[in-house]
């Protein structure tokens, strides 16, 4: 388990410390390569940036599976939220098309998937309009959530998948959204590097040259879903990182920013001394 899975239901990921751990963006892709079918993202506040999922993307087959919709006020928000079953459909009549004409069906990785149906819905900062949103009273921007966060949990249980959120902040605005939850990560940053925790999964550290330091660089998170995508038989296509002798840079136990070689999954799982190889 490289990454925890999401299961069908909404999940709610926490995130301390902003975007410096591209942790939403990982999971989404390590998901697509488990599971087939398109994700549909409603975004808020630019997470749905191209530069960041190219980076780590294994392949950029990847990126084509994913369909943006954005909302810049509360009222845009909630209407691409309420258009989702449209976009649904299109994107089904589109793809089936496109396979009747090819005359052969995508070949599925996972028996209980669809290459038609949607994988995963993604609505990262989903609180951020509604309490930006100065053309509304505190009592209408909460009612607005709410039926956006009731329909993403119909989507959830209609389409039998998971359905990923943020939110900015933890306070009273954003209770609805926990107590909504069916399932709960939280990521924040430590000293040696991000830490998972849910309900079955937890990640303190990830330990790179016989545990001397800890890799927290896009070149790690990029390596995590290379090695996902072999797994599942996806051929990576994105070109490999030019930082030749290195991956980029890591974190010492001490704090010391060094310098990070080889393959941080290879050397966390041959480093002799460490109980596995």
């Amino acid at each position: 388990m490289l990454l925890p899975s999401l299961n069908d239901g909404i999940t709610l990921l926490d995130v301390e410390g902003g975007r410096g751990v591209p942790i939403l963006q990982s999971l989404v892709l390590d998901h697509l390569l488990l599971h087939d079918g398109p994700a549909f993202w409603v975004d808020a506040n630019g997470h749905a940036t191209t530069t960041t999922l190219a980076q780590i993307a294994p392949s950029q087959r990847l990126l084509n599976r994913i369909h943006v919709a954005r909302g810049f006020t509360a009222y845009q928000h909630y209407g691409a939220v309420c258009d989702l079953p449209t976009a649904v459909n299109k994107s089904i009549q589109m793809s089936t098309t496109d396979a009747r004409a090819a005359g052969r069906g995508d070949p599925s990785r996972d028996e209980d998937t669809s290459p038609h149906t949607p994988a995963l819905i993604v609505a990262p900062a989903v609180d951020a309009q509604y309490r930006a949103d100065d053309t509304l009273g505190e009592s209408h921007a909460k009612t607005l959530q709410a039926r956006a966060l009731a329909r993403l949990a119909t989507y959830a249980e209609g389409y039998d998948i998971p359905v990923l959120v943020t939110r900015n902040e933890r306070n009273e605005f954003t209770e609805s959204i926990a107590t909504v939850a069916d399932h709960h990560l939280e990521c924040e940053q430590t000293r040696m590097g991000p830490r998972i925790v849910g309900e079955d999964f937890e990640t303190l550290v990830y330990p790179v040259d016989d545990g001397a330091y800890y890799q927290t660089t896009f070149a790690y998170w990029r390596q995590l879903l290379a090695a996902r995508a072999t797994q599942v038989g996806v051929e990576p296509t994105t070109p490999a990182p030019s930082t030749p002798g290195g991956v980029g840079t890591g974190v010492t136990a001490d704090g010391e920013t060094v310098a990070a070689t080889a393959d941080p999954l290879l050397d966390a799982w041959t480093a002799s001394g460490t109980g596995g190889r």
